[in-house]
């Protein structure tokens, strides 16, 4: 965050970007280069990782789910072969996806936890593989430093941490050191706990409190903020109505995180399967492109979605409707 004084101009004018190099008597707001202003409409920020950036604000990103776990909630050991999971996350860069995420253990409900060295054997030999004949950024859905170690070392250049660094701190160590992105998201408990917990009484106020301890620890290890991604965490410790209420809500957590770009996930989440009636995942694709229709339309700067072609399309529409509403309130 950066201080400017000029004289009696409106705060947006005292960022980076300001037209005024003169200095005066008078204060001026803090504003952060990627604050949420009537101007975000025209500001693009950059994700950066691992030697190069993402925009961010330009239309949303895709994040395409690559489980390559025998035990998944959503696609069980379809994708846990070598030729299968290649095959797929081929398929979803094609269709549309920005970032592929890779994830060797699963953090369903109730999942039986794994050692890092078997995740590291799941997953390295499809990350390195997918580095090597891809330019699409890869994403290691992982809490344990010494996995995100190694999926960093074979091209990985993004780590998706579902704890927030609750579980391993020395995650945010290793994308020091190799100058990745971090994705922070919001959780409660542990896989084996978070939907016994009961439920907190102001989950936004929950979210962003444990949300702003996450970005303050790994700043605090050195991880530059511009490298910090945050997720509210759908599920993960929160009741079918709090997931509901985090989506309806998310410009809540885009106004007190305005520095910080906004990833979110809901495919074929339980809490839709609950509201069409327990519909089981293989019939959850309409309710999980509402949802992220709502989730974009509330400030979601990416999404991580299972099915990426309905996904792109459905970022198309949003982003055009989002961006007509911004033009619109400028007018």
């Amino acid at each position: 965050m950066e201080w400017r004084e000029i004289p009696l101009f409106p705060p947006f004018l005292c960022s980076r970007a300001s037209p005024f190099p003169f200095r005066s008597r008078f204060p001026c707001f803090p504003v952060s280069p990627y604050h949420h202003t009537l101007m975000s409409s025209t500001i693009v920020r950059q994700w950066h990782i691992l030697g190069r950036t993402l925009p961010i604000g330009e239309r949303t990103l895709v994040m395409g789910v690559l489980n390559v776990t025998p035990d998944s909630f959503s696609d069980g050991s379809q994708f846990s072969s070598f030729d299968r999971a290649l095959e797929h996350a081929e398929q979803m860069i094609a269709e549309g996806a920005d970032i592929i995420d890779v994830g060797g253990e699963s953090t369903r409900p109730g999942a039986t936890p794994v050692s890092a060295e078997e995740e590291v054997r799941r997953m390295i030999p499809i990350i390195e593989q997918l580095a090597a004949r891809s330019s699409v950024p890869i994403s290691v859905d992982t809490t344990k430093a010494l996995v995100a170690r190694a999926a960093l070392d074979v091209g990985a250049a993004i780590v998706n941490d579902v704890s927030g660094l609750r579980f391993d701190f020395h995650i945010a160590d290793e994308v020091v050191k190799s100058g990745a992105g971090l994705v922070l998201m919001h959780s409660r408990g542990t896989p084996a706990t978070m939907h016994k917990l009961p439920p907190v009484a102001d989950i936004m106020e929950e979210v962003k409190g444990s949300l702003r301890t996450s970005v303050a620890m790994a700043e605090r290890r050195g991880v530059k903020s511009e490298s910090i991604v945050i997720d509210p965490g759908i599920g993960f410790g929160k009741s079918q109505e709090q997931n509901i209420e985090v989506i309806a809500k998310l410009d809540q957590v885009a106004r007190a995180f305005p520095d910080f770009p906004i990833l979110i996930g809901t495919s074929r989440k339980s809490f839709i399967g609950h509201l069409l009636h327990d519909a089981p995942v293989t019939e959850r694709l309409y309710g999980s492109i509402a949802s992220i229709t709502a989730a974009i339309l509330r400030g979601a700067d990416i999404v991580r979605v299972h099915d990426v072609k309905a996904a792109a399309e459905t970022v198309k529409l949003a982003d055009a409707i989002r961006g007509a509403s911004k033009s619109h309130k400028l007018a």
